[in-house]
């Protein structure tokens, strides 16, 4: 009966502490950056990808009608007053914003801007802001990055909270 208790509390210990350790593994993968574009592994250089892809802000070819103050920024800052949105999606700068956006992705398809932002959560930010919902003319993207990371971590901790409930009342359930 002791043995049966015993191994009943190491499931349990096992359940709760593995997936906090592989949890935590897993976010600090590392990349395996394959071949480039030409099949190529030799000369790859980051920091020239990644300067190449900032080159996207100052093309004058791409940016050439949207009012500076207005642009996508390398930081990931896009400052549309909400009463500039009729003028932002309806005009030049959505459009102008989505070639730099493909610029970008074309490049360096994983880029992250420094407010920690990806290519799509620019695009789900400018969607929203130029939407007809609530979020019309909000085109704050790290507010959205946040509220988004919230909503995931609070899911996860429930998930795991709950997977751990089942468990204890499974140990419960069969002495």
């Amino acid at each position: 009966m002791a043995l049966v208790t015993t191994l009943r509390l190491w499931v349990l210990a096992s359940a709760l502490f593995l997936p906090y350790v592989f949890g935590s593994i897993s976010g600090k993968a590392e990349e395996d950056h394959g071949p480039d574009q030409f099949g190529n592994n030799a000369g790859y250089d980051p920091a020239q990808v990644v300067a190449k892809a900032l080159l996207c802000f100052n093309d004058k070819y791409i940016y050439s009608s949207c009012e500076e103050s207005y642009r996508l920024t390398e930081s990931g800052n896009l400052d549309v007053p909400p009463d500039k949105t009729e003028a932002y999606c309806g005009g030049p700068c959505l459009t102008e914003t989505h070639l730099v956006l493909n610029c970008i992705d074309n490049i360096l398809a994983n880029f992250v801007f420094y407010n920690r932002a990806t290519i799509q959560d620019i695009r789900d930010t400018i969607h929203a802001g130029c939407g007809y919902g609530p979020e019309r003319g909000n085109f704050n993207v790290a507010g959205r990055i946040e509220a988004e990371e919230n909503k995931a971590e609070r899911a996860g901790n429930q998930i795991l909270v709950g997977f751990g409930l089942m468990v204890v009342v499974y140990c419960l359930l069969s002495i």
